[in-house]
């Protein structure tokens, strides 16, 4: 058998069902081969940074691995942006790209660079094959090792000669990922200093989603009654009308929860990736921590352990919810949880000003999406506000890139997300600045059929920058830019587009959208904002 043959074998033998990515000379043996899966769909993009956002979206929303495909060189390259996304969001992925045959390796060639080596620092491992008959090992260490905690991307290098090579092994069997504890010690240490404390506050990392831990962290933060906050990615772990719920910190500017983290004599940290925010920003007092993670926590002067748990975090909170741990209920003063509704604009439900002001847009969405309903959003200014102000309905439900924070990731993630689970309603909040990015990936939706509401933030400007510089400098500049009549594009991919005059209107199309189950609609949402 021919190792391209085998390469999909072993890909359909880790049950991938979806591939995105574009063809190149490099690796036609792959696409010939992939040609004859009948489990394994190709998707063709229209940029290799799309393929890995696709795949990065998908294997979040799916919890396993999302796969792209490319060729050498420029095609390799241009994964780099959404490979290095999945790295700092912690998406498990499997990139496979193509190379130089090993016999011209040595010397200048054409279009050639070493893939291998420039993966490495935005990857948790790269590999080039070299042997064709050792495909099945490689591809099988490549999905545990992108699924092992802390998940992420794993990029695989296949030159053209071995992609043609024979082989003669075949797949390695799936075997199910162990399952950790703390040891006895080290939650005994936790326990004492959870009953010792009089103001424990639980900051909840995206750790908590990935591991599925949801429904112990809910049931460990009841028994505690304490207050608690999360990162961006994590939002809707608790719900939004919990009375111990501080919603999210992590921000700029206004980030007043840390008021409220301050006043805590411990904190219970779990499942959290410091690439959201580093210790130093909301621990300034070193107050001691109980870190909670499948690895170790990192070396910080600001992250001060008081006890280390590190196993399955599921696990470990079932573990903790088996001993007896006082209750220590408590309030932030100067009344923090009302203001930060009020400044956040957090569970508003009559809209006053009919005006399309992100907030408004975002009650809108809250209000229309159930628990069946994906939201993704893009990185810009309302990005910051979907953080503060959107509550989701449970922690899946709302995914947005923060640790690498790459603009133009919504669109293509659409796609992912929808592939993922074409039963769920997708929503896909973008600025003009980041839809402008991809919005080539509106024909590779419209070729595949899906339905999906893309809502595009409208102001012709990268507004968290203007912001910035307005703030710093008292003027902007190279941060302002025209864009096309959107309405007109969304008619050349031959998709729904509509431009609301108020909420009312933006209402009114989302929920059309949000009905529709074979069309894709794009809001052109003409914020009313001056520079």
């Amino acid at each position: 058998m021919k190792a391209s043959d085998m390469l999909i074998r072993c890909l359909e033998n880790e049950g991938v069902e979806y591939i995105f990515g574009i063809i190149g000379k490099e690796i036609i043996d792959i696409a010939h081969s992939l040609s004859k899966s009948k489990q394994i769909r190709f998707v063709p993009v229209r940029h290799e940074q799309a393929a890995a956002f696709m795949a990065d979206i998908y294997g979040r929303v799916s919890g396993k691995p999302g796969v792209c495909l490319t060729t050498l060189g420029p095609g390799a390259a241009n994964l780099l942006t959404g490979i290095a996304s999945a790295y700092l969001d912690h998406s498990p992925v499997v990139a496979l790209t193509g190379q130089k045959s090993l016999n011209v390796q040595y010397k200048p060639a054409h279009q050639y660079i070493d893939i291998q080596r420039i993966f490495e620092p935005v990857s948790k491992q790269s590999l080039q094959i070299i042997e064709s008959n050792t495909v099945p090992e490689v591809i099988r260490r490549a999905f545990v090792t992108a699924c092992q905690e802390k998940t992420g991307p794993v990029v695989l290098t296949i030159p053209e000669n071995v992609a043609s090579e024979n082989c003669i092994t075949k797949p390695f069997p799936i075997t199910a990922s162990p399952v950790s504890v703390p040891s006895k010690e080290a939650l005994k240490t936790a326990y004492k200093a959870l009953n010792q404390c009089e103001r424990p506050f639980i900051i909840v990392g995206n750790g908590v989603i990935r591991g599925q831990a949801e429904k112990e962290a809910v049931a460990f933060i009841e028994k505690l009654g304490c207050p608690v906050t999360s990162t961006f990615m994590a939002k809707g772990v608790l719900s939004a009308d919990d009375p111990q719920n501080y919603y999210t910190f992590g921000f700029q500017e206004k980030d007043y929860v840390l008021r409220g983290i301050e006043e805590a004599d411990l904190l219970v940290v779990m499942g959290f990736d410091f690439n959201e925010k580093l210790p130093s920003e909301w621990n300034k007092k070193k107050a001691p921590i109980i870190h909670i993670d499948t690895v170790p926590s990192g070396i910080d002067e600001y992250y001060s352990i008081r006890a280390e748990l590190v196993g399955t975090i599921k696990e470990t909170l079932h573990s903790m919810l088996s001993e007896e741990i006082a209750e220590r209920k408590w309030k932030p003063s100067a009344n923090l949880k009302e203001r930060l509704q009020t400044s956040f604009s957090i569970g508003e439900e009559n809209i006053q000003n009919p005006a399309l002001t992100i907030e408004n847009i975002l009650h809108v969405i809250e209000r229309n999406a159930n628990e069946q309903t994906i939201i993704l959003c893009d990185v810009g200014s309302h990005k910051v506000s979907v953080a503060r102000t959107l509550q989701p309905k449970h922690g899946k439900q709302l995914i947005i890139s923060n640790g690498f924070a790459s603009m133009g990731i919504a669109i293509p993630g659409a796609i992912g997300a929808k592939l993922a689970s074409p039963e769920k309603k997708v929503i896909c909040i973008t600025g003009d600045g980041g839809a402008l990015m991809n919005i080539a990936e509106l024909e590779t939706a419209k070729r595949l059929g899906l339905s999906f509401v893309i809502i595009l933030l409208n102001d012709e400007m990268l507004k968290l920058e203007v912001d910035m510089m307005n703030q710093k400098f008292g003027e902007s500049f190279g941060v302002s830019f025209t864009n096309p009549n959107f309405l007109e594009l969304a008619e050349s991919f031959k998709i729904k587009g509509a431009r609301p005059k108020n909420i009312y209107e933006f209402e009114s199309i989302l929920q059309h959208g949000m009905n529709s189950i074979t069309d894709i609609t794009l809001i052109d949402a003409v914020m009313e904002q001056k520079v």
